[in-house]
């Protein structure tokens, strides 16, 4: 039988009706995506489902986001992964050093000047001495026992000295954190907490600790950062060494070759925990694996990226457009000339977030001439623009300081 156009697509407008009937009458209604299962809580705790976090080009993550004041988890991408906590661990074993010290939890002044270094500027000799005095891998036993850590172990069977290769995870991260400032008896949090309000600059081997959390809100932040396999020594302040590849430390750096059944000894960590907003209201923990040639300043920038990706509530972004940099040992300086004072040091190729930019001191780095400079609010200073990432002398989009 032959019919018309217009008979055609009646018959066809027919079908397509009856088929939707029968779909309806038999499909199963949808169901909304459970949120994925996250790190364990307290007891009634509601935890809302993970957003979208963007973790760059290999790198690996482990990430936990936790809003005290809702009590939800924003964020949560593989939390329970066990990575080396590097300096991280740092917190278990100042935790540990004041435990049984109470009711006052008062040190005395050399040993108050050793626990604020290890805490306030990472410094790895400070662990160490703790870490020895205190019975190595027993802290991390006890401290996984007091905070019922779930995923805290210490170093792997051969390396009972290497303090940095404690496995810790976001989740755990977390955990201890507030165990810090709902739990601790309040001497304890005011010495602690208020050392990573502290934070320093430069790390004690030169490393500079302002990324993650720092580079991507405004104060008020607490942090403990952690970071591993990138060599002894960092470059941030004017007297350290230039940062080497590699690194053998017997503390928090990674060895080339190393291995462990549960966690991994080979790639480059850094990892950037601690609480953003006004009342510590959000607990941020990121933990990264970076392939073993990534550079500090590119591991850096990836970490900043994955940060600035966050839902951290009650967190201020800083003002400014990031843009990229070239060059090693780049002077921040305190204002538009080289004659001025040399701040810090930028890590070798890092992203940075600039202001505003104004004329100062005409700079040669030939075949370049430049006379703008950036100012850069993450360090309170100002870089010529000839070592910024873009073709013309003057920034697109960057207001006048």
């Amino acid at each position: 039988m032959r019919t018309s156009a217009r008979g055609g697509l009646a018959v066809v407008l027919r079908w397509c009706l009856l088929v939707a009937v029968l779909a309806g009458l038999t499909a199963a209604p949808a169901r909304a995506a459970a949120p994925p299962a996250g790190p364990p809580g307290a007891p009634g705790e509601v935890r809302a489902a993970a957003t979208a976090v963007e973790v760059p080009p290999g790198v690996t993550a482990g990430v936990a986001v936790f809003d005290r004041q809702t009590g939800t988890f924003t964020e949560q991408l593989n939390p329970r992964l066990r990575v080396r906590s590097a300096s991280v661990v740092k917190l278990l074993i100042a935790l540990d050093h004041l435990w049984n010290r109470g009711p006052g939890y008062t040190l005395a002044a050399d040993d108050r000047a050793r626990f604020d270094s290890m805490l306030r500027s990472s410094d790895d000799a400070s662990a160490s001495y703790y870490w020895s005095q205190n019975g190595g891998s027993a802290i991390v036993d006890r401290m996984v026992s007091r905070l019922g850590l779930a995923d805290t172990a210490g170093p792997p069977a051969g390396y009972p000295g290497y303090w940095g290769y404690t496995a810790l995870s976001a989740a755990d991260t977390v955990r201890i954190y507030r165990y810090l400032l709902d739990s601790a008896p309040a001497p304890v949090r005011t010495l602690v907490m208020g050392d990573l309000r502290q934070s320093t600059r430069c790390g004690a081997d030169g490393f500079d600790q302002r990324f993650g959390i720092p580079a991507s809100f405004e104060g008020p932040w607490a942090v403990k950062q952690g970071w591993s396999g990138f060599g002894d020594t960092g470059s941030c302040s004017n007297t350290a060494a230039a940062a080497a590849g590699g690194g053998t430390s017997t503390t928090g750096g990674a060895a080339a070759g190393l291995g462990a059944a549960d966690i991994d000894l080979t790639q480059r960590a850094l990892h950037s925990t601690g609480t953003v907003g006004t009342g510590d209201r959000t607990i941020v923990a990121v933990f990264t694996l970076q392939p073993t040639n990534t550079s500090f300043g590119a591991a850096y920038t990836n970490l900043n990226r994955l940060v600035r990706s966050l839902n951290v509530p009650g967190g201020v972004r800083p003002a400014g457009t990031w843009f990229g940099t070239w060059g090693t040992d780049v002077r921040v300086r305190a204002d538009a000339t080289t004659a001025s004072t040399a701040l810090t040091r930028l890590p070798a190729g890092v992203e940075v977030l600039i202001r505003c930019e104004k004329q100062g001191q005409r700079v040669e780095v030939p075949p370049y001439v430049n006379d703008w400079w950036a100012y850069l609010p993450l360090y309170g200073g100002y870089i010529t623009n000839i070592y910024v990432q873009s073709p013309d002398n003057q920034l697109p989009g960057v207001p006048l300081c």
